[in-house]
């Protein structure tokens, strides 16, 4: 080993390692001639890892290949058809939720190639259904046309057949549709859009299976919204939503026969914004009075249904009614930021409702994350009723005219006016003791002295004197003698005792008596000893 070349220290296959005398120290003080060569022992590195730095970076590279989206999304589509077979199987929905939920996360990749390659994967020979779904989206770009061409030439042979071990269940048509639609949604493409899910409507009406309802009521969702963006579009009273009412209603009269709460509830809540979308009030009224929503229906329909019963009963001026379920919404909505749209639209609803109640909102409602930005118009609109500023309220009203269309509130809005002025007269009533109803009108910003016809001539506030001298404290004591007598009496009337129990005491009580006197005679006249007497000893007597 001394005629060894010298090998660096360090490297990955070495166990025994020589050092030289040029870099070794002398054992025990001694000069390199005739000393003896020391020996170091290298531990192994830990789990075998090379120090090699060109082996590192080459694991940094596979570690940091991207996957392609296109793939990752056909894999999450073909997974979710183990979790449909899972749920007809068992008779479980939770799983078809499940697959429902994953949608959101395939949506972003969801293109024609990725559905026609799912479709192709999924059908090996050409099927109706295969046909149909290909030919939804056969108008994109990225469509494979040649591949589609190659795949629709196979033929029903007894390999295809061997191939094929099981049918394509129709949960899994069902739920290769439903992503058509969303792709067709995310496209524009209505008419498109509109003229497929026809056909899968009148599908489903075909089909009558309980373990395709979860997936059939988001089916009607999608349905329902193609038209409600086609022309003519609401609020018009020729819209193409009205077209589809036959269809839902049908659609909610099966659903109650069957049982099947997840459409009936999904189509209720469509029937009710179907309505609401052409201002038919009445209607929706009858839909809610002649029909019994769910209580088992998912959370989010039931936040839905509440937050529509609201707007009706608001529009009816039913303001309590609708103030309860108004909040029952915002409490059952989702506050992520990602999913904060309909709670904005039932907190911009509910704040109205609370200033038509005579109420002002909480600052802290204007604070959320969720809320701040979306929520400022209305900011300055509580601002301007608890004030009573009137120009002010008019201003905002004209400045935010498109928000409030678009948030279906700006009729209600319009209410508040009557709600300003009252509010700014009793501002006002603190610094006049008197004033003419003209010169209100002029401070108010008021256009004539109509707008407060409530007001005879001219308003005049009265003044506030020793209240002890008026017979106020007196009928104030008198209701609370009143109250205390009415609960005596009541609190006697809730007294419960035995019918004729006082005779029956009375009763005993004599014939115990008249034992006492026999008893007593009989020891006087001497038959009776003293111990024969049941009771004992008389001595009392």
């Amino acid at each position: 080993m001394s005629g060894d070349k010298p090998r660096t220290n360090g490297s990955a296959d070495q166990g025994d390692v020589e050092m030289n005398d040029s870099t070794t120290p002398t054992k025990n003080g001694k000069g390199k001639d005739g000393d003896e060569e020391m020996t170091v022992v290298v531990p192994p590195l830990k789990n075998g890892k090379a120090t090699d730095s060109a082996a590192k970076d080459g694991e940094k590279t596979e570690e940091a290949t991207p996957v392609d989206p296109r793939e990752k999304a056909i894999q999450e589509i073909k997974a979710n058809f183990a979790l449909l077979e899972r749920a007809v199987t068992q008779f479980d929905p939770r799983f078809s939720l499940r697959v429902l939920r994953s949608i959101p996360s395939v949506r972003s990749q969801l293109t024609a190639d990725v559905l026609a390659t799912v479709i192709m994967d999924t059908y090996v020979r050409p099927t109706p259904t295969a046909f149909a779904l290909l030919q939804a989206v056969k108008d994109d770009a990225s469509f494979p046309r040649e591949r589609v061409e190659e795949w629709s030439k196979k033929k029903d042979t007894p390999q295809s057949q061997k191939t094929t071990s099981k049918e394509v269940l129709p949960e899994i048509d069902v739920y290769l549709s439903i992503l058509v639609q969303v792709h067709l949604y995310e496209r524009k493409a209505i008419e498109t859009g509109a003229q497929f899910s026809d056909g899968l409507v009148n599908h489903l009406r075909s089909l009558n299976r309980r373990t395709i309802d979860p997936l059939a009521a988001r089916v009607y969702f999608y349905y329902s919204l193609f038209y409600e963006v086609t022309a003519p579009a609401p609020p018009s009273p020729v819209a193409a939503v009205v077209g589809i009412r036959k269809t839902l209603l049908d659609a909610l009269r099966t659903a109650t026969l069957r049982k099947d709460q997840d459409i009936q509830a999904s189509v209720t809540t469509l029937l009710l914004r179907n309505y609401l979308s052409t201002s038919h009030i009445n209607q929706a009224d009858l839909l809610i009075s002649h029909t019994a929503f769910p209580p088992t229906a998912a959370n989010n329909q039931i936040a839905r249904y509440l937050y529509y019963l609201g707007r009706i009963r608001a529009i009816q001026l039913s303001y309590t009614e609708a103030h309860e379920h108004l909040i029952g919404a915002t409490r059952k909505s989702p506050t992520t930021y990602k999913a904060s749209g309909f709670y904005q639209a039932s907190t911009k609803l509910l704040i109205v409702v609370e200033l038509l109640m005579g109420d002002i909102p909480d600052r802290a409602i204007f604070r959320q994350p969720s809320l701040e930005k979306a929520l400022q118009p209305y900011l300055q609109l509580v601002q301007a009723v608890s004030t009573g500023d009137v120009i002010g309220f008019q201003n905002l009203v004209q400045k935010y005219n498109s928000a409030f269309r678009a948030d279906n509130t700006y009729t209600l809005i319009l209410r508040l006016r009557q709600n300003v002025i009252k509010t700014g007269i009793r501002m006002m009533s603190l610094s006049y003791a008197r004033i003419s109803l003209r010169d209100m009108c002029l401070r108010l910003g008021l256009d004539s002295e109509e707008s407060a016809e409530y007001i005879k001539g001219f308003m005049k506030s009265k003044d506030i004197g020793d209240i002890y001298s008026t017979r106020e404290p007196g009928d104030a004591f008198h209701e609370r003698i009143q109250a205390c007598l009415a609960l005596h009496d009541e609190s006697v009337k809730a007294m419960r005792f035995p019918m004729n129990q006082h005779r029956l005491e009375l009763k005993n009580a004599q014939e115990a008596r008249e034992r006492e006197r026999e008893l007593a005679k009989e020891i006087v006249d001497g038959e009776m000893d003293d111990d024969d007497t049941p009771g004992g000893d008389f001595e009392g007597l």
